[in-house]
């Protein structure tokens, strides 16, 4: 299992009570520092799962890969 803070793919809920999907992802500079860039998918969802799957459709996300904070 991948380590809480390098997990590629975040999922949040908004204001409005819709949930997010935010995509990272993290290369590192010739001194091994990682750099992380995170960019927020437009769709939004009515649950977690319909982001898992469409993480899962889109990315080729495997289980243990999501994070929630």
């Amino acid at each position: 299992m991948t380590d809480p803070s390098s997990r590629p793919f975040l999922i949040n809920k908004d204001e409005a009570g819709n949930f997010r999907l935010t995509v990272r992802t993290t290369r590192y500079n010739s001194r091994g520092y990682p750099l992380v860039t995170a960019t927020l998918q437009d769709e939004t969802f009515k649950t977690a799962n319909a982001v898992r799957a469409f993480a899962r459709e889109n990315f080729q996300a495997q289980p243990g890969e999501y994070s929630t904070k």
